[in-house]
């Protein structure tokens, strides 16, 4: 009890000892308050503003440490600035051209190539993603995949300039050559190791695919017409082959609807194991659930029943797998490491075309071996052909490009000879029309690139 008693009067003690102090604080800051006031306030606002200044600083040190490789954050406030600035610059100081000129490998200047549009496998081939295994064979392909997309980049950087110049009015061969130039100086073409794939389709209205003009033709494009522009960029032979539709007239909006639609679908259900006839099976009920009324009547959308997709191999645009577009078709599988080329075509007519016109496309036979041939003018022109086009498509414009002339006996001779095969335009009944969507896709060890994906379809 006495213990405690003490203990209390020490305690006052202090307290009244602490009282004494605080109250000798209070009235020394009263003193100073009412002698330096505006001093005060200044040397407050002061420490307030460094404070501020060095949390500033801490954050953008931050900044660049996240945004800047390792070893490259240093410097404090004004170096994480510097370093972020000279980043920006590097990454994206070349620009392309309005008309592209530029190639587009001096855009990117580090040579990775952006990927395409990935998707993921469905059901029983999702466990490739996280696969170890499934990651290395795909880091061994990095060389072919990353060529894959730079003509995958080019085919988009010429697409996007030829649908602002495809218009109403322009002559349909100088749209074709201008697209062609564009890819050539955009790949840097070097003979048959980069350059154009395979010759611009352009088919019009009824008329689905295999139509350029050859030299000399004068059909310019409207605003009723329905044009399917096909063309395809390759480097080492890995042919990219993409297609969309141009139509002015909103009256076909449904139509182009149908086939993207139906295109998007057999992108969709492609993958490693899936048969070829259940990809068709399901573009068919897409492309037949949509109707389209063209000057008063209304249309079925019918998918074209004999044209298909196809899978690609190193210069050889159709490799021997037939992707169909309705069903019925054949229960082969797609397998690991393919290219495919997903394509639909929609029609308002018997959705079955067959061949009309005057032929413009051609192609060397992949497997032909040597054939004798009598006519020397028909050798001389398979030299011309075997080193400018080897087994990739041309047509008679790319003939002329390369100096050759009055050779049309030549290459009748070389078709009749089985050594290149004609491919005349493809048509449906005359008054119908006809869209076209295309995209190259690869089916990667892990997951499906779509290379040829854009922002426009």
């Amino acid at each position: 009890m006495t213990e405690v008693e003490d203990d209390r009067d020490l305690t006052e003690s202090a307290s009244n000892s602490e009282a004494a102090e605080k109250a000798g604080e209070e009235g020394a800051t009263q003193e100073l308050t009412a002698n330096q006031k505006k001093k005060l306030k200044k040397k407050q606002a002061k420490e307030r503003a460094a404070a501020a200044a060095a949390e500033a600083g801490e954050g953008q040190g931050t900044e660049a440490a996240a945004d800047e490789p390792a070893g490259e954050g240093e410097g404090g406030q004004g170096g994480g600035s510097k370093k972020k600035k000279n980043k920006k610059k590097s990454g994206g100081g070349l620009q392309q051209t309005e008309v592209p000129s530029i190639p587009v490998a001096q855009l990117f200047p580090n040579g990775s190539f952006p990927e395409g549009e990935i998707q993921s496998y469905k059901d029983d081939n999702l466990w490739r993603e996280t696969s170890a295994e499934k990651r290395e064979l795909e880091r061994l392909e990095a060389d072919m995949y990353n060529d894959v997309r730079h003509a995958s980049e080019v085919h988009r950087q010429v697409r996007k300039y030829i649908q602002k110049i495809a218009k109403p009015g322009i002559k349909m061969i100088d749209l074709c050559e201008t697209l062609e130039d564009r890819v050539r100086t955009l790949i840097e073409a070097k003979g048959l190791s980069a350059g154009v794939a395979f010759p611009t389709g352009c088919s019009l209205d009824w008329v689905a695919a295999h139509w350029t003009p050859n030299g000399g033709d004068q059909t310019v494009l409207t605003y009723d017409n329905v044009m399917k522009l096909d063309f395809g960029t390759q480097i080492g032979g890995r042919i990219i082959d993409s297609a969309f539709t141009v139509a002015f007239n909103p009256k076909y909006d449904q139509l182009l609807a149908a086939v993207k639609d139906s295109t998007n679908t057999g992108i969709r259900e492609a993958g490693i194991d899936v048969r070829l006839c259940d990809v068709g099976e399901a573009i068919q009920e897409v492309m037949e659930s949509y109707e389209v009324e063209l000057d008063g009547k209304t249309y079925q959308v019918k998918p074209v029943r004999n044209l298909n997709g196809h899978s690609i191999s190193p210069y050889q645009i159709h490799a021997g797998k037939s992707v169909p577009i309705v069903k019925g078709g054949e229960a082969t599988k797609m397998e690991e490491g393919e290219f495919f080329a997903i394509e639909t075509f929609g029609s308002t007519g018997k959705g079955y075309v067959r061949e009309d016109l005057e032929c413009s496309h051609y192609m060397k036979n992949f497997n032909v071996g040597h054939v004798p041939l009598r006519l020397p003018r028909a050798k001389q022109l398979l030299a011309s052909i075997d080193r400018n086009f080897g087994t990739l498509a041309f047509c008679r414009r790319y003939l002329d490009r390369v100096g050759e002339t009055k050779y049309l006996m030549a290459l009748k001779n070389l078709c009749d000879a089985g050594i290149v095969q004609p491919y005349p335009p493809l048509c449906d009944v005359k008054g119908s029309y006809v869209a076209q969507y295309e995209h190259t896709i690869l089916l990667r060890p892990t997951r499906k690139e779509v290379v040829s994906r854009g922002d426009d379809y």
